[in-house]
């Protein structure tokens, strides 16, 4: 393995956090990320937008306007990219 193999998608900070969150729930919503990361809500849109794009979150969106609700949850290829990134960073870190 090689730092090729760390996913740039999945590799920045923030991104990770969200992903190692995903990865131990079924759905996750909006407000929890936000407050259990400690970001912004524009800059969690905006690194869950990165995942979605990469085909790695599915949005889910509930309701309309003030009541609508936000969550995520990982995708087969998310999960998958996920688990390929924690093994690549682990033999670099010789574990």
């Amino acid at each position: 393995m090689s730092l090729a193999d760390l996913d740039p998608v999945i590799h920045a900070p923030k991104r990770l956090a969200a992903m190692a969150v995903l990865t131990a729930s079924d759905q996750v919503t909006f407000r929890f990320l936000v407050e259990h990361l400690t970001l912004t809500e524009s800059d969690l849109s905006k690194q869950m937008s990165a995942l979605e794009g990469a085909g790695y979150i599915k949005v889910h969106k509930s309701g309309r306007g003030r009541g609508s609700g936000t969550s995520y949850s990982l995708t087969s290829s998310g999960r998958s990219a996920y688990r390929r990134y924690r093994t690549a960073l682990q033999e670099l870190l010789g574990e």
